[in-house]
């Protein structure tokens, strides 16, 4: 997944909460993306590769995975910017059109959110094509 967001919205936090529940850092603050054969990929500039900052303790070096498929964009928004039940969303980026979807990165069910989106998204995938 790619998490989005305006600086403070809670992007390094999601991630580390994401993290200590077996997910895998690809990079913290500057992701790069390219799309090849349809898909969106994701890959860290190598000055920053395995290195997240954590507000107040500092910037800690985790590892990293090299590069992953991006299955779906969340974009960290304000609580009070979240629909109950909104629309689908999709957003383009490098030409690959991707599922997108608000959350409140600071939610204590943001990463069950995210789990169950992509899990969503992998039903669709395998249900549709």
């Amino acid at each position: 997944m790619l998490l989005r967001g305006k600086p403070g919205s809670g992007k390094s936090d999601l991630a580390l909460r994401l993290i200590d529940e077996g997910a895998g850092l690809v990079a913290d603050d500057y992701t790069e993306l390219a799309a090849k054969d349809g898909r969106l990929y994701a890959t860290a500039p190598a000055a920053i590769q395995g290195l997240l900052e954590v507000r107040g303790v500092g910037v800690v070096q985790i590892g990293c995975v090299p590069r992953v498929h991006i299955a779906a964009l969340f974009d960290l928004v304000a609580l009070s910017d979240i629909e109950r039940l909104p629309e689908p969303m999709r957003e383009t980026l490098c030409g690959v059109d991707i599922p997108r979807y608000c959350l409140h990165g600071f939610d204590a069910s943001a990463t069950a959110k995210v789990r169950l989106a992509l899990k969503a998204q992998m039903e669709n995938l395998f249900h549709t094509g």
